[in-house]
């Protein structure tokens, strides 16, 4: 009975270490760049009180960037909450899954035959492009026998995912200024995040929010099994639909106003769910911060590593998640969550 307690004795300190964190890379994100800025500039540059207006200039943008990937790494965070919650595998997140490349294709498929040249414009094609994906990658994944086994989801995402860069570079060779608009943003990266991006994803992240919130404890019933949760008095097949829409809205809006950023949802929900257990509703706001955390420290590092330029964060977590995708893959079994 302990074990389904919502705030086991480790909660507390989890929390604190992530939010001793947050503030950290925060804090950092401000401070490092092209150029360090020192404690006395940052302070000067927010409250108005810096001689120098170069200085409060770059104060101002890394103040947007930092909030900016804060959101888009708490929304990725949750998003694979959701996905690894609604197909029951370990291994689900929107990149693995190849929701971040139908949002992409989608997405080029808008500056090549549109002309969009604007996060406002990719939004809707980013999402439309995430949700038939995600219903194609789900269709397929639970054909044959067994239903949508955990391998099955990964192999038609991957099959779904190399399929859709295929398509990406067919649409893009014989238009070199759709390559030129495209290329910096299929990288992934919050360099380029405003207060107008962060206001077009705002309205995003409360809607996924809600509907991560409301389905979490639906989410945890259908762990035990759709018969039990049917038992439990859970309607199961619209509380699922209700976390796949909320995950793929989560992850279609990021993927528009900061490119596809892979890895971070499975990063984040991998080491919370380690340390605190498969509790949904501990998991939704947990892998927020932890993606929040993630997304920004890799961004930092992604500034000092690539100085006087900077490499971009979806490199980065490409980089750390790939390896532990490969762990968690040849584990002795991939058991379902």
């Amino acid at each position: 009975m302990r074990r389904g307690l919502l705030f086991t004795k480790t909660f507390f300190p989890v929390f604190l270490l992530l939010l001793a964190l947050l503030v950290l890379g925060a804090i950092a994100s401000l401070l490092f760049g092209a150029r360090s800025l020192s404690v006395q500039e940052v302070l000067g540059g927010l409250f108005g009180a810096g001689e120098g207006l170069y200085e409060a200039s770059v104060v101002q943008k890394r103040v947007v960037r930092t909030v900016f990937a804060l959101c888009c790494g708490a929304a990725l965070g949750i998003a694979g909450v959701l996905m690894q919650a609604v197909t029951r595998n370990p291994l689900a997140d929107p990149a693995i899954l190849g929701v971040n490349n139908g949002a992409a294709f989608f997405v080029v498929c808008g500056i090549a035959f549109f002309q969009m040249n604007t996060a406002r414009e990719y939004i809707w094609f980013a999402l439309a492009g995430a949700f038939v994906t995600a219903v194609f990658v789900l269709g397929i994944g639970s054909m044959g026998r067994g239903g949508a086994s955990p391998l099955k989801l990964v192999l038609a995402g991957a099959a779904t995912s190399a399929a859709l860069s295929s398509l990406v570079t067919a649409v893009l060779i014989p238009r070199l200024n759709a390559m030129d608009e495209f290329r910096f943003w299929q990288a992934g990266s919050v360099g380029a995040g405003t207060w107008d991006s962060f206001w077009l994803l705002l309205p995003f992240l409360i809607v996924g929010v809600i509907a991560a919130v409301i389905s979490a404890p639906a989410m945890n019933a259908l762990a035990l099994g759709d018969e039990t949760a049917t038992g439990l008095g859970v309607k199961t097949a619209f509380m699922r639909y209700v976390a796949a829409l909320a995950g793929v809205i989560l992850c279609g809006a990021v993927t528009a106003v900061a490119g596809p950023i892979g890895f971070v949802g499975l990063l984040s929900v991998h080491v919370i769910r380690a340390l605190l257990g498969p509790d949904v509703r501990v998991l939704v706001p947990m892998s927020a911060l932890a993606g929040a955390v993630i997304l920004t420290v890799s961004d930092v590092v992604g500034r000092l590593i690539g100085r006087p330029g900077e490499l971009e964060v979806g490199v980065l977590t490409a980089f750390i998640g790939a390896p532990l995708l490969i762990i968690l893959a040849l584990k002795a079994k991939v058991r379902a969550v």
